[in-house]
């Protein structure tokens, strides 16, 4: 008897972007630059910024709530979280692991992935993975970031690119053909340093020096990054549509990594396709790295730009020159997105913030009801924590 083929499909998408809009006109009172020379060089006219109040984590969590609703699964289902983002909240605990909580999954394995603008999909490739090898049945896979604290508003090259927000999408284990159906990924360390955030890292601990000399901000070393970006994209997503055994003529929409339109125009060139096969939504929203593919991937299919049976590709760049693409099959009905958007306000959603900096939380009480449960194992505890050390003018106990 034949094993059937188990395959991953995409069953839910939602995106979130802060409702703040930086313009170009805005950013013209604040560098020397113009909406003119922005738009003609980019093809960016706005980007959204986080509130105060807005994170990472608490991005993500309403875009994932809006995949969630729109899969029509509850948060329980998700066997395993991937938050693809390169400004978490913190550098531990991980971003994925407050988003867990946030959304109300208490079951799911969680976890960052970090590879920059590519790492969306990066992830997507690994959600599959695990479901096509039968280790998960529902994945969330976020990207997120909030890069408007990491750049420097005096430098005219990087300001005027980036944005936030956040997008996800659940996929999903089936035995129907469809979804995922070729994937290539890449990696060239030649290129680290060309996109790169020089401290805050165990190279360059941050520290009043770092600051000072501004080594906290995104770095870019922006022509020869588009050069490469330019042809990278290209292959890697010829490579994935080659996987899937298909043409690039046989692809409906390609939904690419929004950081210059530029770009994207010469990778339509470069695959003999019109633009109009390129979805194309950085004018709105600029570069939000990671979470520009499933932002943009989840507006195609809310705008009517996706229909069951339709062949997409997902390609992206980023940082590190990594690149990846995957070809699908689209199969979920386009209908539920707006649904599931609508299904979820921002004040829906909150991520648990620590009591005050300087202090350990006291131990939540759905924690402590967890410990105090027996487990599978009886483990004996007593001599498991260690003594506090002892004070000053305290003798030490052998």
């Amino acid at each position: 008897m034949t094993t059937p083929i188990r395959t991953a499909h995409v069953t839910g998408w939602g995106r979130y972007a802060p409702s703040q809009v930086l313009t170009n006109r805005d950013l013209e009172r604040m560098v020397e630059t113009s909406d003119e020379w922005i738009v003609s060089r980019t093809g960016i006219r706005e980007r959204r910024v986080a509130a105060a109040h807005e994170t990472t984590a608490s991005m993500a969590a309403v875009a994932s709530m809006r995949a969630i609703r729109t899969a029509g699964i509850e948060p329980d289902e998700i066997d395993l979280i991937l938050l693809a983002t390169l400004t978490p909240d913190y550098w531990m605990p991980s971003t994925a692991a407050l988003v867990k909580e946030a959304i109300g999954n208490t079951k799911a394995a969680a976890m960052d992935v970090a590879a920059a603008c590519s790492g969306f999909v990066y992830a997507y490739a690994t959600a599959q993975a695990y479901i096509t090898s039968g280790m998960a049945k529902h994945v969330l896979v976020i990207g997120a970031e909030l890069l408007t604290r990491f750049l420097d508003y005096t430098d005219r090259n990087t300001c005027i690119l980036f944005g936030d927000g956040a997008g996800a999408v659940v996929l999903s284990a089936s035995e129907e053909p469809g979804g995922g159906l070729g994937i290539e990924l890449t990696t060239e360390p030649q290129g680290a340093y060309m996109i790169w955030l020089p401290a805050g890292g165990a190279k360059a601990p941050p520290s009043a020096e770092t600051v000072a000399r501004g080594e906290h901000y995104v770095r870019m070393e922006g022509k020869e990054t588009y050069r490469f970006a330019t042809r990278t994209l290209a292959t890697t997503a010829l490579a994935a549509i080659q996987k899937a055994g298909l043409e690039p003529s046989d692809i409906d929409l390609f939904i690419p990594h929004q950081a210059n339109i530029r770009i994207i125009e010469a990778v339509a060139k470069g695959l003999d396709l019109p633009m109009d096969r390129m979805f194309v939504n950085l004018d709105k929203y600029g570069n939000t790295s990671a979470a520009s593919v499933p932002i943009a991937l989840a507006e195609a299919v809310n705008e009517g730009r996706v229909k069951v049976g339709d062949r997409i590709v997902i390609v992206a760049f980023g940082a590190g020159f990594t690149s990846g693409a995957v070809a699908i099959e689209w199969t979920a009905d386009p209908a539920r997105g707006i649904a599931g958007d609508a299904a979820v306000q921002p004040e829906d959603v909150s991520v648990r913030l620590p009591v005050d900096w300087d202090s350990v939380d006291p131990i939540p009480e759905a924690l402590a009801e967890l410990m105090r449960k027996p487990g599978t194992v009886d483990v004996p505890l007593d001599d498991v924590v260690p003594d506090e050390p002892a004070r000053v003018g305290e003798e030490v106990r052998a």
